[in-house]
C-alpha cells in the first residue's frame, strides 16, 4: 500500500508540474485547446515504441470490438474533461475551478457505488472510514480554495494592475458564473466517468500501455477536432515561443507515464484510491508556487492542507481495511491423505474465489 501511495503522489508531482509549465506558456501565446491536441498527439510517438517493446515478449490480449468502443469512450471522457474545463474557465473564474474539480472523488465515490466498484455498507467500518474520509478531504480542498487567511510566508512580489485583478476574478470578458458553474461540473462528472471507464476496461484487458495508447489515440482526433472549431487563427498550430515545445514535451510525457500509471492503479486499487490524489493536488500546487514561483502561503492553505491530509489517511485506512476483510474471507480447499489428515493439510486451490 505505501508503494502505490508514493507512486501515484509522485504522479500528482508531475501533473502540478507540467500544468505550471503549460500556465508559462499560455502565457507566452499558446492555446489551451493545441496543448491538449499536441501534448496527446506527441505522446504517441513514445508510446508506440514502448508498446512494442513490452509486447515483444508478452502476449498482446485481445481486441475485441467492444474493447476498442471501451477504449473509444475512455477517449471521449478525458477529451470531454479537458474540453469543459476550459470552456468553464472562460465563462467562470479559477476559483470555482478549483472548487468544482475537488469534487471528483464524491463523483467517483458514488458512481464507484453505483457500477458496483466500490463497496458502501454503512454496518462496515472500512465504508465508514472512505466515506468519511472523502467528506472531509473534500472539505479541506474547499477551504484551500475560499480561504486564505494571513500569510505566512511574503516575498518581494509587485501588486497587480486594476485590470489584472478585474481578469483574475472575473476570469473573462463576459462572466456568467451559472453557465461556468454547469461546464466545470460537467468536466469533473467527465473526469470521475474517465476513472469508471478506466477500471472497466483494465479488469478485462491487461495491458495498461495499450490503453493507454490507444485511447490517446482517441483523445488527440477529438481534442484536434474540437481545436479546429474553436481556433480561427491558424498561426496557434505552428507554435515558436522555446518554452512552448517545452511545455509541450513536458505534457506528452506526463499525459503517457501518468495515464499509464493510473490505469494501473484503478485494476490494483479502484477508481476512488486514483480520485483521493486529486485534491492532494492544491497542496503541492501551493509547495511549488512558494518554492519556485514566489507566491505568498497563507495559513487557509495550511490549515486546508492539512484536512486533506487527515481525510486522504483515512481513505486509504478504509481501503486497507476492506482489503484485509477480503483476504480473510477468501475460501480454501484442503484435502487430506492418510491417518493424519487432520494435521496436514494442503491448499487444492490457492487465491480463487469459489462459489458454493
Amino acid at each position: 500500500m505505501v508503494g502505490i501511495i508514493i507512486v501515484m503522489t509522485l504522479m500528482e508531482i508531475m501533473d502540478v508540474t507540467s500544468n505550471t509549465i503549460g500556465k508559462v506558456a499560455m502565457s507566452n501565446g499558446m492555446s489551451c485547446y493545441i496543448f491538449t491536441t499536441y501534448s496527446h498527439g506527441f505522446a504517441l510517438f513514445f508510446l508506440v515504441p514502448l508498446a512494442f517493446l513490452y509486447h515483444r515478449n508478452t502476449p498482446v490480449p485481445p481486441i475485441k470490438f467492444s474493447m476498442i468502443f471501451r477504449l473509444f469512450l475512455l477517449g471521449c471522457s478525458c477529451g470531454g474533461c479537458s474540453i469543459l474545463s476550459q470552456i468553464g474557465l472562460r465563462y467562470s473564474s479559477p476559483t470555482l475551478a478549483s472548487a468544482m474539480y475537488n469534487l471528483s472523488p464524491a463523483i467517483t465515490f458514488l458512481m464507484g457505488i453505483l457500477f458496483r466498484m466500490e463497496n458502501l455498507s454503512l454496518r462496515a467500518h472500512s465504508s465508514l472510514l472512505k466515506l468519511i474520509g472523502t467528506i472531509v478531504s473534500i472539505s479541506g480542498a474547499f477551504i484551500v480554495t475560499f480561504y486564505q487567511g494571513l500569510p505566512i510566508i511574503l516575498f518581494s512580489v509587485s501588486m497587480p494592475t486594476t485590470h489584472e485583478l478585474i481578469a483574475l476574478l472575473r476570469g473573462s470578458d463576459e462572466p456568467n458564473w451559472v453557465l461556468g458553474g454547469l461546464f466545470l461540473f460537467g468536466s469533473s462528472v467527465f473526469l470521475s466517468l474517465f476513472l469508471i471507464i478506466k477500471t472497466w476496461i483494465v479488469r478485462d484487458f491487461h495491458s495498461e500501455i495499450l490503453i493507454t495508447l490507444i485511447s490517446c489515440f482517441f483523445e488527440t482526433i477529438v481534442a484536434g477536432l474540437v481545436t479546429l472549431v474553436a481556433e480561427t487563427d491558424t498561426s496557434v498550430w505552428t507554435p515558436t515561443v522555446r518554452i512552448i515545445w517545452i511545455s509541450l514535451l513536458f505534457g506528452a510525457l506526463e499525459v503517457g507515464i501518468v495515464n499509464t500509471v493510473q490505469t494501473w492503479a484503478c485494476g490494483k486499487k479502484g477508481p476512488l484510491f486514483v480520485a483521493m490524489f486529486k485534491p492532494l493536488q492544491m497542496i503541492l500546487a501551493v509547495i511549488m508556487g512558494v518554492s519556485f514561483l514566489k507566491d505568498v502561503l497563507h495559513i487557509g492553505s495550511v490549515i486546508g492542507g492539512t484536512i486533506i491530509g487527515i481525510g486522504f489517511y483515512t481513505v486509504m485506512k478504509g481501503k486497507a481495511e476492506e482489503e484485509k476483510v477480503k483476504r480473510v474471507d477468501e475460501p480454501t480447499l484442503f484435502y487430506s491423505s492418510g491417518e493424519d489428515a487432520s494435521s496436514h493439510k494442503v491448499p487444492l486451490l490457492r487465491n480463487r474465489n469459489i462459489n458454493v
